[in-house]
């Protein structure tokens, strides 16, 4: 998983010719730090299919204060530069698998 700065935000996610998982994040959260094994495992199986990327809301804020992002974790899917869904909270594997299957080809 990538991490992804303010400034690289739409050459990596928004221009990404693959639908894109953001992982709005910071290292002081526990559940963000309990979702990111899981993050990892689906970026591994959906390799050429879906992009997930994280950025850290304490070093890194505009583009989370541009979404409203207000609670971490935070994820949202984007695909074809525009946020197409997005969730609070840990979720479960099967849940972000839901997630990232509404919006991921076959």
């Amino acid at each position: 998983m990538q991490s992804v700065t303010d400034a690289a935000f739409e050459s990596v996610v928004l221009e990404s010719k693959l639908p894109v998982l953001v992982d709005f994040w910071a290292p002081w959260c526990a559940p963000c730090r309990a979702v990111a094994p899981v993050l990892a495992e689906l970026a591994t199986e959906f390799a050429g299919r879906l992009s997930v990327v994280k950025v850290n809301v304490d070093e890194e804020n505009a583009v989370a204060g541009e979404l409203g992002v207000r609670s971490i974790p935070t994820l949202v899917v984007f695909k074809d530069g525009k946020a197409v869904e997005g969730v609070v909270g840990a979720l479960s594997k099967a849940e972000l698998r839901q997630l990232v299957d509404r919006h991921v080809g076959a």
